[in-house]
């Protein structure tokens, strides 16, 4: 009887490690993130992101592998990087501001990319529209218009009254870069102003345009949004102060750091957000399908302790629309 009851035993006692092994293993996905900057330069932007994602269940080790790679504020790097990540083949792709989407645009039609940030992504031709992008990008807008680089001007000519000739510093290699110096030149034109537009394609550029601006007379600057002004932008406040230029910017990130002023998104809150669109794609929803969110709520950051070494007078009534005030 014994000798029944351990034959009957020992094959059930085989079988279980072989039925443990069939369980259907967890997915694990490989998500692509690119970016222009250094890791350190937005570092902050990569925390708001995969804490975000953590939230919704995505912990790296246990069901997702990230695949990072940073152009080091060189964008001619891009191109390169986002076939990298093509060639893995990963699930999909988050990416930076317009130099990046138009990279990752450029090497693949199929795998699912979330713009973390975007500037006037249909002008751009990133998307066919807001409302039903088409093709394989999806994601956030942090300028849903061009029309909010003019908005920028006036709070800069508000800020400083006595500002009759600006100086507009742009890079002209993103998609949509040309739209918007047209939009703050309508704007200067609105003013009654002069505006003088100064490029600046890499770091080693800068030197040479604020020099540029500061020998033509230039009262204050406009910085137009890209990710090679926002990843150096210590540099560039750096410089905006050795000229003594009046400037706004769209990231409270220059302010906080000694810019002027600046109106635009928290890009850290577009980072996080940008989660939510990953969590659909990954769960099947299509990319084309997901409507782009537009930027409704813009912040403005004025740095007080920058207006007194400049010599600047905040007026009240600008002080009191303030988000935030720097002391």
């Amino acid at each position: 009887m014994a000798s029944r009851l351990a034959i009957g035993v020992i094959p059930l006692l085989l079988a279980a490690p072989i039925a443990a092994d069939a369980q259907p293993r967890a997915k694990v996905y490989r998500i692509g993130y690119i970016q222009t900057a250094t890791v350190e330069e937005q570092e902050h932007l990569t925390k708001a992101l995969e804490e975000a994602l953590r939230e919704l269940g995505y912990v790296e080790g246990r069901n997702v592998v990230f695949e990072r790679r940073f152009a080091g504020g060189k964008q001619e790097r891009l191109p390169d990087l986002a076939a990298e990540l093509v060639r893995l083949n990963v699930d999909l792709i988050v990416t930076g501001a317009n130099p990046v989407i138009a990279a990752v645009k450029q090497a693949t039609a199929t795998i699912p990319v979330v713009m973390a940030t975007s500037r006037d992504p249909v002008g751009s031709g990133f998307i066919a529209s807001l409302a039903r992008p088409g093709g394989n990008i999806t994601g956030m807008t942090g300028d849903p218009t061009p029309e909010i680089q003019g908005k920028r001007l006036e709070l800069l000519k508000e800020a400083v009254p006595r500002a009759t000739r600006l100086a507009l510093l742009w890079n002209p290699l993103p998609p949509g870069a040309e739209t918007y110096r047209k939009e703050v030149e309508h704007a200067a034109r609105k003013l009654g102003v002069s505006l003088r537009a100064v490029e600046a394609r890499g770091r080693n550029e800068f030197e040479g345009a604020f020099a540029a601006m500061a020998r033509e007379g230039a009262d204050a600057v406009v910085v137009l949004p890209d990710p090679v002004f926002f990843t150096a932008r210590k540099q560039v406040v750096e410089l905006a102060t050795k000229y003594r230029l009046p400037a706004v910017y769209h990231a409270r990130e220059v302010v906080e750091i000694g810019g002027l002023m600046s109106y635009g998104v928290s890009l850290a809150d577009q980072f996080r957000r940008a989660t939510v669109y990953v969590d659909k794609i990954l769960k099947g929803a299509k990319p084309g399908e997901l409507p782009v969110e537009q930027a409704a709520k813009f912040e403005l950051v004025i740095n007080l302790k920058t207006a007194r070494a400049l010599g600047i007078t905040i007026p009240s009534s600008l002080r009191l629309r303030a988000d935030h005030i720097i002391e």
